[in-house]
């Protein structure tokens, strides 16, 4: 998006660059320009292309991590995308095992789907703590410390020889694993300008919409010749990966704007551990108790309540769908793993091609606001994209039940699922970038709650959505699932209404850091 003629309407309160963490709470991402894109203010850096102006503006200070390179940057949000897909990977995973697994324990598979549960909630759980302790600690070393766990319970999971070991390594794993889903809105908002960062979420919430579907995948074709425990091994091996790249390419990454007399990063191995921020007290303004509270004043907030409400009524069936659909197809089409395994192709696909849709669809929505409206945005604006996804979300559920109760080719049970997927896609992105636009100072905090809402919802329904299906027909169940996405839409039209209302009225969140 191209934000270099932005000004404040009226109503706005005028942007401070060099304060950006406190007058953006109130929602404001404006700037006066000229015509030429020149800073009639203190704003006056600018992007490569010579009129975008840099919200927030970066300090003259070759360690301020705004001032990395473009590789580095990028080289980050992969690493923190690829962490990110790691829990829902795993989660994944369990659903396709967990018929082998009931056959080798001598149980029920829906009692062996317990483990699937409890590791999902913790999904969402975790990352509470996550930004919590990454506002006392630093973000690097959280990072290090969940990922060396998460790595340590994976291989837990594998070795797992009962039901009870390995329910209770799943339900840790989730805990630690969660560490990028949760904070990595943490990251983003460090490095990037605010004009990149709906993109630069957009690549990171595509690899947590994938994973879902390509642990299945992948771990359909294993079980085939190989016991189920392989896949947890290379679910393992794909922790260590994220861990190693974490230890060897990842800085600390937050910044003190206010004051930024102690550098971020020290000795390497002190950063990683988290011993020299708190040599330097780089995160000096926060006491633990402040970081404990940061994630309850997030959610004091109704913006970000309402909108984490909306995504516990709109995730809650995706995750539902991949953690029972074996249990789905395997009667009705005869399937196999192989074949499960191909079905979940359908999902991949789908959010590679919201992936790249949003890649433009969000900056457009944005783009076509700000020349409409006198030069000015608001993060409201973001939440337009639900008129796109919506359609689809419901859509796609529609036919899903229809075809599961009706048997129909089971091509149009993958076309339903795979629009459902491209709807969730374009709106994990809208949401998160309000979040985001509206509370940067509480990029972590919002985001966990955002996660927490997704993985609460799946949890919750994940507990009934085969037997309720069973019970009513999957076109009935579905069906009212697909009126509740339809009347929780409702949510984000209200607040692109009195969004900027309501944000003006409950304040900054007032956090001593961002």
């Amino acid at each position: 998006m191209n934000d270099a003629d932005l000004k404040p309407s009226s109503s706005h309160i005028t942007l401070d660059i060099e304060k950006e963490k406190e007058s953006a709470s109130h929602g404001q991402r404006t700037c006066n320009m000229d015509a030429e894109g020149s800073a009639s203010g203190p704003i006056t850096k600018l992007a490569k292309d010579g009129h975008t102006v840099l919200i927030p503006q970066p300090s003259d200070d070759p360690e301020d991590p705004l001032n990395w390179s473009p590789f580095k940057k990028h080289l980050v949000l992969f690493i923190i995308s690829w962490a990110a897909l790691l829990p829902d990977y795993g989660s994944g995973s369990g659903a396709v095992t967990l018929l082998q697994q009931a056959a080798i324990w001598n149980m029920n598979p829906d009692t062996v789907n317990h483990s699937q549960v409890g590791n999902v909630f913790m999904l969402g759980a975790g990352g509470i703590f996550v930004v919590a302790l990454s506002a006392y600690f630093g973000r690097l070393p959280v990072l290090f410390w969940f990922l060396l766990l998460a790595s340590a319970t994976a291989a837990w999971c594998a070795a797992a020889v009962t039901f009870e070991s390995f329910m209770a390594a799943r339900i840790l794993n989730g805990f630690f694993s969660t560490v990028a889903q949760g904070g990595g809105l943490m990251f983003i908002n460090d490095i990037f300008f605010f004009h990149e960062r709906a993109r630069k979420i957009n690549i990171w919430a595509c690899f947590i919409i994938v994973s879902p579907y390509l642990g299945p995948l992948l771990t359909a074709f294993i079980i085939t010749t190989q016991k189920w425990n392989i896949a947890f091994w290379l679910f393992f091996a794909m922790c260590c990966i994220a861990l190693i790249l974490t230890v060897l390419f990842v800085p600390e990454t937050y910044y003190n704007r206010e004051h930024h007399d102690s550098s971020s990063n020290g000795s390497r191995i002190l950063t990683i551990l988290g011993v020299h921020q708190r040599r330097v007290d780089l995160l000096k303004p926060n006491s633990p108790v402040d970081a404990l509270l940061r994630p309850f004043k997030a959610i004091f907030k109704l913006p970000v309540f309402l909108i984490s409400f909306y995504y516990v009524l709109t995730f809650a069936w995706i995750v539902g769908i991949s953690s029972t659909l074996s249990i789905f197809l395997a009667p009705l089409y005869d399937f196999g793993p192989k074949q499960i395994g191909f079905f979940y192709f359908t999902p991949v696909v789908a959010t590679l091609l919201g992936e790249i849709s949003g890649h433009w669809i969000h900056d457009l929505i944005a783009q076509q606001y700000i020349n409409k409206h006198n030069r000015s945005f608001e993060p409201e604006v973001r939440l337009r994209a639900i008129y796109i996804s919506t359609p689809f979300m419901v859509a796609g559920m529609v036919l899903l039940g229809f075809s599961l109760e009706n048997g129909y080719h089971y091509m149009l049970t993958s076309l339903g699922w795979g629009m459902y997927v491209f709807g969730i896609m374009i709106t994990t992105v809208a949401i998160n970038a309000y979040g985001l636009d509206s509370y940067p100072e509480g990029s972590g905090e919002v985001a966990a709650w955002i996660n927490m809402a997704r993985t609460t919802g799946g949890f919750i329904i994940s507990y009934f959505q085969v037997t309720w299906a069973g019970a009513v027909g999957a076109k009935s169940s579905f069906g009212v699932q697909a009126a509740i996405v339809a009347g929780a839409s409702l949510i984000p039209v209200g607040l692109m209404i009195w969004g900027k209302a309501l944000r003006e009225r409950s304040g900054s969140l007032g956090f001593k850091t961002a």
